[in-house]
Formats: structure tokens, C-alpha cells, sequence
């Protein structure tokens, strides 16, 4: 009913941040923080080639993409070599569902170093996960084991995130505004790419079908990153969704590019775009709903979600 009258459900959703974001920080001012360090050095697949140097190169770098500053896998994903492995060959998540989280639900720590502003921009990404999906993301208790800790890493610095559930305490990293031009809270869609990470789903042009759909030009990617281009195998992958070049975790087009103009993602439909993060496309909300068994299974679908994820996705 609220959505007819409000005639605006996104407002609803901004309103509905502001409140939680100002709840959440009164309901934790006695919560005992864990110790974050400055330097954190996620996982990195051995088979990626990705070295030390190459991070640092990246971190040093002006005006990039806060997705390819972090220099992790594809940019912003920390995996280890088991992940790397089942995402290489194209394995579903339902292999190893211990990497879901638990009965759907997310525990998760904002870190106080926000501002305001930049908090409720993050609870308005949660607030978003939260209403188009069935997973839940609650506030950590500090009584659970496995929880986000959504924190503005200092190195390496930028967005990036592990890859579903690892156990214990993991990090997603969102770099407010600085002097260097990355940016993970401009818009709506940056934490939303970094928590859907979180959940289990990786980027839109890794998919062993892109080259239908995109044509990656090597010449202009960095040499070291060209791995980060890489696609699945086709032996065990199977899609249930059209390729999305609408869907917040595609590439976009100048990612890990050896200077400007060089473009090294382009779509084979002309004048498409690719790289929006504004929102969750309605591809994107499916696929978290259907990777978490939310769209049930015939006959007894539900259709909450689906007429939710077409009405609200872009």
C-alpha cells in the first residue's frame, strides 16, 4: 500500500536511513570495537599474478577507479586460492553453501570514522539489500561469530570486499572522499556492489558467455592486470539470467586501462553502456534472490520478489 501512496519508494528508503543510521549509532556507544589495523593485506590467488609491487603501483596512482585502486582480484574482490578455483571453472555457490551466510542473515559493524553523511549513505545500501531481497542485514550484537565490518581501510585503499562468507570478522572497505579521487561513497551503487560481494556474487563481464555481449580490448589493459580479464569456463556453467551490461557488478568501460581513452571493455551493442552504479539492476536482484533460494520453486513461486525486483531494479 505504502508504495502507492508515498509515490516514491527510494525517497522511503532514504527517510528510512536516516532513521537507522541515527538508531544504530545510539543503540552501539557501549559496543566494544575490534581492533582495526591501518594495513591489511587481503588474499590475493596465487594463479592471478598479482604481486605486492603491482598493489602498490596501483595505491599510488591519481584519479582511478576506486574499484582497480584496491589491486585485488578483478580490482576489488578478495579471494583465496580455493574461491579463485571454483570461480574459475564456473561452479555454482550451491557446491559449497557453507560460503552463504547462515538462515540469510548478515551481521554487520559500521565503523565510527564515517561521517554522517557517509553513513547514511551506507545504511541506505543496506536498507535497499534489505527491502528488494530476503536476505537481512542486522546490526552486530557483538555475540556473532561471522560479520561485516564495513570500515575505510587505509591500505589498500579503495572498495573491495571477500566473496561471500568467510567465517569470523571480514571486511568491506569503503573509502570516503580524499585528496586522491577515490571515492566509495559518491553514489548509491558503490556500496552496493561491495556488499553484493560480500553476499557471493562476482562480476557481470567474468561470465563465460561476455563475448557475445563485450569484446575486451588486452592492448589497452594494463599488462600485469590482463589476467583480471579472464573469463569462466564454460564446462560447469549454466545461467539462468541474460548477460546484464545494466548490472552493478560489470566492469566499466576504462577499467584497469593503460591511459585515457584507452577503452578496454566494449559492448557489442552500440551506444550501450556498461559500468552504472547507481542501483541494483533487476538482473542483479534476482540473482541475490535466487542465490539465496528467495524466488522459491515451481509451482510455488514467490512473487514478492520478482515483481520487487522489476519494479525497483534499473
Amino acid at each position: 500500500m505504502w508504495l502507492l501512496v508515498t509515490g516514491s519508494p527510494r525517497l522511503l528508503l532514504l527517510l528510512l536511513a536516516y532513521i537507522t543510521a541515527s538508531t544504530v549509532q545510539c543503540r552501539n556507544i557501549n559496543l566494544i570495537l575490534p581492533n582495526v589495523p591501518d594495513v591489511l593485506h587481503p588474499p590475493i590467488p596465487s594463479e592471478a599474478g598479482i604481486s605486492s609491487d603491482d598493489v602498490d603501483g596501483l595505491q599510488s596512482m591519481e584519479n582511478i577507479d576506486p574499484e582497480v585502486r584496491p589491486g585485488l582480484f578483478q580490482g576489488d574482490m578478495a579471494l583465496n586460492n580455493e574461491i579463485f578455483d571454483y570461480w574459475r571453472v564456473g561452479l555454482r555457490w550451491d557446491i559449497f553453501p557453507e560460503k552463504l551466510w547462515l538462515n540469510r542473515t548478515v551481521p554487520y559493524l559500521i565503523s565510527p570514522l564515517y561521517e554522517t553523511e557517509h553513513r547514511i549513505l551506507i545504511y541506505q545500501a543496506i536498507r535497499t539489500i534489505n527491502f528488494l531481497t530476503c536476505v537481512k542485514f542486522v546490526p552486530w550484537t557483538g555475540k556473532e561469530k561471522d560479520y561485516l565490518m564495513i570500515w575505510p581501510v587505509k591500505y589498500p585503499s579503495g572498495c573491495w570486499s571477500y566473496v561471500g562468507r568467510y567465517g569470523g570478522p571480514q571486511i568491506v572497505s569503503l573509502q570516503p572522499p580524499d585528496d586522491t579521487g577515490a571515492n566509495c561513497l559518491g553514489t548509491d551503487g558503490r556500496p552496493i556492489h561491495e556488499l553484493l560481494h560480500a553476499l557471493g556474487i562476482f562480476h557481470e563481464q567474468s561470465r563465460a558467455d561476455r563475448d557475445k555481449f563485450v569484446k575486451i580490448n588486452f592492448e589497452n589493459v594494463i599488462p600485469q592486470y590482463r589476467s583480471n580479464f579472464d573469463k569462466q569456463s564454460l564446462k560447469n556453467t549454466t545461467y539462468q539470467f541474460e548477460y546484464d551490461y545494466n548490472s552493478v557488478m560489470h566492469y566499466g568501460k576504462n577499467f584497469f586501462s593503460i591511459g585515457k581513452g584507452k577503452q578496454t571493455i566494449v559492448p557489442k551493442i552500440e551506444g550501450q553502456k556498461i559500468g552504472q552504479r547507481k542501483m541494483m539492476s533487476k538482473t542483479d536482484c534476482l540473482k541475490i534472490n535466487d542465490l539465496y533460494g528467495c524466488l522459491g520453486t515451481p509451482p510455488n513461486y514467490n512473487y514478492k520478489y520478482y515483481t520487487l525486483c522489476n519494479y525497483m531494479g534499473i
